[in-house]
């Protein structure tokens, strides 16, 4: 069911969670857009950073992974804690967001990136936001332009963020959804779910009983989503629809927030995240690991 507005707020766009580059041509100029780029390399994280520097969308401002959309990483958490919705607050009210503003993110990388952003935004209570369906590789097969120009945003008041806790799912969380069977999805790579090959995290595996949904199986050849219905069908088969409650995790809860999205466009429920996904559950060795199959 879709949140209202702030009072007197009227919401003249679409809310699917996506804009493709035509519509946003149309849009990139208004003062209530706000376009963020969210390309980042994890083996590399200034990478992203001098990607924007390089050339950008227009008016668009830079969100660094580590930086703007995560937390301190801790002894106990994950790769990519939730951000403190305070400090999130502050970065949203920098780069001059405001309640009423659409906010549309895109990336380089079919939306993995970008979907984190559109997540966090929900899970404090925005409602505006949308992912560029086909990153900038979609922007520029539309001839859209790019700009190494900055631009400066008025700042406004830290945005009033309310989190919504229901969107999140701790580790108690997923043990209990395991033990009550509902679906615990894992967007990794079937590679690194299986445990035959692990490039970031010190242990190989996945949580048992949870089941493999890459997020790049939500994607065409031309790293668009996949139309709702054939959606629906791909994400139902690993049981996202079926019952409420459903969490989503990935090595470190940016890619699993790609699932949430897909789910989103497919019209489902969308699963709860599991910020600390992978990296947070072998944080404790008596936690069970499984690999293979099994």
């Amino acid at each position: 069911m879709s949140e209202p507005l702030p009072d007197g707020m009227s919401d003249t766009l679409s809310t699917t969670p996506l804009i493709d580059a035509a519509e946003l041509a149309g849009l990139i100029d208004d003062d209530g857009v706000r376009v963020v780029d969210c390309r980042f390399v994890l083996p590399e994280p200034e990478a992203g950073r001098r990607a924007y520097a390089g050339g950008h969308l227009p008016n668009a401002v830079y969100a660094h992974l580590d930086e703007d959309l995560a937390g301190p990483v801790t002894p106990q958490t994950g790769r990519h804690p939730l951000p403190d919705p305070d400090r999130f607050a502050a970065r949203l009210g920098a780069w001059g967001i405001r309640p009423d503003t659409l906010v549309v993110a895109y990336d380089d990388a079919s939306g993995a990136l970008a979907s984190r952003l559109w997540w966090l935004l929900g899970w404090v209570g925005h409602r505006r936001r949308r992912v560029l369906d086909g990153g900038i590789e979609a922007w520029l097969a539309a001839d859209g332009p790019l700009t190494t120009e900055s631009p400066r945003p008025a700042r406004t008041t830290d945005y009033p963020v309310r989190p919504k806790p229901e969107r999140v799912a701790d580790t108690p969380a997923v043990i209990e959804a395991l033990a009550a069977g509902l679906p615990v999805i894992d967007a990794r790579a079937r590679e690194r779910f299986l445990g035959r090959r692990e490039p970031i995290d010190p242990v190989a595996g996945h949580i048992p009983g949870s089941l493999n949904h890459p997020f790049s199986a939500s994607l065409d050849g031309q790293g668009h989503l996949l139309p709702a219905a054939e959606l629906a069908s791909r994400l139902g088969g690993v049981g996202i629809g079926k019952a409420s409650g459903s969490v989503s995790l990935c090595g470190s809860g940016v890619t699993a927030c790609h699932i949430i999205l897909a789910a989103a466009v497919a019209g489902l429920p969308e699963p709860r995240l599991y910020p600390g996904s992978w990296s947070e559950w072998i944080r404790d060795p008596d936690r069970p690991v499984a690999a293979g199959d099994g």
